[in-house]
């Protein structure tokens, strides 16, 4: 006899860089995995046929007669109103039909499309950081920076699923201008890029092997450079203005940090949590705790699973308990 713990669920992590694809289970394990890169230069079509190519190793597995709906997890902004996408670093794909197109794949299984960070949040409430935790905000910093929200002991994802996207935030009303059309956002200041930007300008310079990325400058900042430490502190004030801001909006107990940005450990986590004390003043955000994500790369597929386990009942588990 069948039961809900055979069900399985298709996950969809879509970023600039990788389209990657798992079939999960109702433990949240990762079964079966395919990955593309992104051709994020190319026609809506051409990001569209690598995403076809991800699900088709996925459909070709033994498993796939199990697979009862699809969840996505796309870098955004997103309309899980309308289904459709339009991630500012993939510019073939402005107002895509993604949903539809995915669904025309799938053999009328549901699909469930969320933003990004939401889907790292649903990942971190089910099996990380911010399990057990009724009000949470969980935020990927990296290429970009990407968030959700848990409030009331379930994922928050608003009408178009994109609600905590604290990137785009304003920290800096006369900062730099940003792609989302904005001035002074928390992405602009504190993703790894903009990190790795700001030390350039300011005069560091890579080392020996010519890396001049972000990990590189975080590499530099624990060795004491000056100039890398101050774009980290730089950062961390921004993600500390935002955390403050949120918390005092909707009261959360904790910010959880993932993305390649968060692998500075405490170069980032340090300052963070000090300027997060200047911010988050008010008694009933002055507890907010910081903590880094615990589920890596395989949070959006998890989370994406996740999120559409919970929008449709799927698992005996409820997601976040």
């Amino acid at each position: 006899m069948r039961t809900a713990s055979d069900d399985l669920v298709a996950a969809l992590d879509i970023g600039g860089t990788k389209i990657a694809g798992a079939l999960v289970d109702g433990r949240g394990r990762l079964l079966v995995r395919a990955r593309r890169p992104t051709p994020a230069r190319e026609d809506g079509a051409t990001v569209m046929g690598a995403v076809a190519a991800v699900l088709g190793e996925l459909l070709r597995t033994a498993h796939w007669s199990r697979v009862r709906a699809v969840g996505i997890g796309s870098a955004g902004p997103v309309d899980a109103s309308t289904g459709t996408v339009s991630p500012v670093n993939v510019p073939g794909w402005r107002d895509f039909p993604l949903v539809a197109e995915v669904a025309g794949l799938v053999g009328g299984r549901p699909v469930v499309l969320v933003g990004d960070g939401v889907a790292m949040t649903a990942a971190e409430h089910w099996q990380g950081a911010a399990r057990g935790r009724a009000n949470a905000l969980c935020m990927v910093v990296s290429t970009g920076v990407g968030g959700g929200l848990v409030l009331g002991g379930r994922l928050h994802t608003g009408p178009t699923g994109n609600a905590g996207h604290i990137g785009h935030i304003s920290v800096d009303f006369d900062g730099d201008a940003c792609p989302c059309g904005a001035r002074g956002c928390v992405e602009r200041i504190a993703s790894g890029p903009n990190i790795a930007r700001r030390a350039l300008d300011a005069g560091w310079r890579p080392g020996p092997d010519g890396d001049p990325s972000a990990a590189a400058v975080a590499a530099a900042a624990e060795a004491g450079d000056p100039v890398a430490l101050a774009s980290f502190a730089r950062a961390a004030q921004a993600l500390a203005a935002g955390i403050a801001a949120t918390a005092t909006l909707v009261e959360i107990e904790v910010a959880v940090v993932g993305g390649g940005v968060a692998g500075a450990g405490e170069v980032l986590f340090a300052p963070l949590r000090e300027r997060l004390r200047d911010y988050a003043t008010l008694s009933f955000a002055s507890s907010v705790e910081v903590l880094p994500a615990r589920l890596g790369s395989d949070a959006g597929l998890v989370g994406a699973a996740a999120a559409a386990a919970q929008q449709l009942g799927l698992w005996a588990v409820a997601v976040g308990r």
